[in-house]
């Protein structure tokens, strides 16, 4: 019980039912059962790219390109969507194209990142640049609506298992993808191990380069599937509509408890993360209070988050430098 109570994700899970109480004794409709599935379901995105997050910055990296990505796959799905027959075919085909642009995408930002070894933020920097500019250029800004879309991704979109969503199914099958990568197999062990210590990691013979295009492939690929579950949630396509939302997906994992400088961080605090941030959002709404206060309150949050997060590091370096002075002295 008390190893329960020291993990991260429980403090922040512990602040996110407080929240939940406080929001539901000032307006009662927060906490009915509809309410909880818009909730989940409204932020199945930004789980899904916070979980590809997680990875990326275990390793020390950072990709700010991930909404560029998203908005990009979203574009090209769209368009495909508008010549193909409605059928069962036509999904299946979606549902591999989608990853697979995701995946190149994302591989062009590992071969960067590991190859010429330029710093994850500037190529991703580079690579939004380069991709929001493109996807303005190709659409003019043009809006696709789903009037031309494939009805079998209409009810792909609305369809519902015991009533709950389909996008909620698959945040929850993708969380459980990446929990099993990290913890159960030795590439998950690798992205750690990389996060915590790069020189010591490259020593003992791990292969750092493949690690990193194996990370940001994998972000990548759950950028395409992010862009499916956007393109179902609004049965439309924006080329603008994601704009700035890298920077919400970074605060939902840094809020879950990872180290913004590698080497911590996991599923579960960032799918915490960004349900945090989904239900002060929707806590703001239900108290009509003006949404542009979202961005002060996600600004307070992750301030307190990483202020915490370094104290804590801070007070455990100390405590462990203590002990090796007493050790040296001759107490142990």
């Amino acid at each position: 019980m008390g190893k329960l109570f020291g993990q991260k994700e429980f403090g922040i899970a512990a602040v996110l039912l407080l929240l939940c109480a406080v929001i539901s004794l000032i307006n009662p409709v927060f906490l009915s059962f509809d309410n909880v599935i818009d909730v989940v379901k409204g932020n199945a995105v930004l789980g899904i790219l916070a979980i590809g997050m997680t990875l990326v910055i275990i390793t020390g990296g950072i990709d700010v390109s991930v909404a560029a990505v998203t908005s990009a796959v979203a574009v090209i799905l769209g368009h495909v969507m508008l010549g193909l027959p409605d059928g069962f075919l036509s999904l299946v085909l979606l549902f591999l194209l989608a990853p697979l642009c995701g995946i190149v995408l994302g591989l062009i930002n590992g071969l960067l990142v590991a190859k010429i070894k330029i710093p994850p933020i500037v190529v991703t920097l580079g690579t939004m640049s380069i991709i929001n500019g493109s996807i303005l250029f190709f659409t003019n800004g043009a809006y696709l609506n789903s009037t031309n879309f494939p009805k079998v991704f209409i009810s792909f979109a609305e369809s519902k298992l015991f009533g709950v969503s389909i996008l909620i199914y698959i945040l929850f099958a993708v969380a459980l993808l990446t929990w099993f990568i990290l913890k159960h197999t030795v590439a998950g062990r690798f992205v750690y191990a990389i996060g915590g210590n790069r020189t010591a990691a490259g020593r003992v013979g791990i292969n750092l380069d493949r690690i990193q295009l194996f990370v940001y492939g994998y972000m990548g690929f759950l950028a395409g599937v992010a862009a499916v579950a956007q393109t179902a949630y609004t049965k439309a396509v924006d080329p603008n509509g994601l704009l700035g939302f890298e920077l919400t997906v970074i605060a939902a994992v840094v809020i879950g408890g990872a180290n913004i400088l590698g080497g911590s961080g996991s599923v579960a605090g960032s799918l915490l993360g960004a349900l945090l941030l989904g239900v002060m959002q929707n806590g703001l709404i239900l108290l009509h209070i003006d949404t542009y206060w979202q961005k002060v309150v996600v600004g307070l949050v992750i301030l307190a988050a990483v202020s915490y997060d370094h104290l804590q590091r801070k007070r455990a370096e100390e405590k462990l430098m203590k002990v090796e002075v007493e050790g040296e002295g001759g107490q142990w």
